[in-house]
């Protein structure tokens, strides 16, 4: 009878173990869904404020057609990434592109005057800063999501519980200023 009470015993603990264990992994997972959505959220802000922005400066300088062109086509790229890695991708083509852009906008003091424009520039870094400590959410999220799934004992099922490691969002293109160069004369 003792031995009953015992494997009893051990049952429930595996069960309360695997239970709890799980729920973690679940609430790990909606963690990180969580951060791309705030990642996702920003990124969107950030395309929203680009047409203003492009706008303003090409009104000063409309003979800067491809830049207004690449801008257009990065952001495009960056509202169909379906994937963390594609995002990051069309991350950093648009803010060298961007970078390109302000560039234009530094031959044209009335321009850096605008109100309008000085208003949009400063949203447009208020938002990168958010992307990038939406960014670091995310990644720590992923990093500890994708640990918990690959350590022992989880990682013997996780995979067969639908539990796959997550992608994380790089920024490459945030760790250095895009270069620029244009001819001394201005058109």
């Amino acid at each position: 009878m003792p031995w009953s009470w015992i494997a009893l015993g051990a049952f429930v603990l595996l069960v309360l173990l695997a239970v709890l264990g799980y729920n973690r992994l679940v609430r790990l997972r909606n963690e990180v869904d969580t951060g791309w959505a705030n990642i996702d959220v920003q990124l969107q802000r950030r395309g929203d404020l680009i047409p203003n922005l492009v706008e303003a400066v090409r009104g000063y300088a409309a003979h800067e057609r491809s830049v207004f062109e690449e801008i257009t086509r990065a952001r495009a790229a960056l509202r169909e990434a379906a994937t963390p890695g594609r995002a990051a991708e069309a991350n950093d083509v648009l803010s060298a592109a961007l970078g390109r852009l302000f560039a234009v906008a530094e031959a044209y003091p009335e321009l850096r005057a605008s109100e309008n424009f000085l208003r949009l520039q400063d949203d447009l870094t208020d938002t990168e800063d958010k992307i990038a400590a939406a960014r670091r959410y995310y990644n720590a999220t992923v990093l500890r999501f994708n640990t918990a799934i690959q350590s022992l004992p989880w990682a013997l099922v996780a995979r067969a519980l639908g539990f796959r490691p997550r992608e994380f969002f790089s920024a490459e293109g945030d760790t250095e200023a895009p270069q620029v160069a244009f001819p001394a004369t201005r058109p």
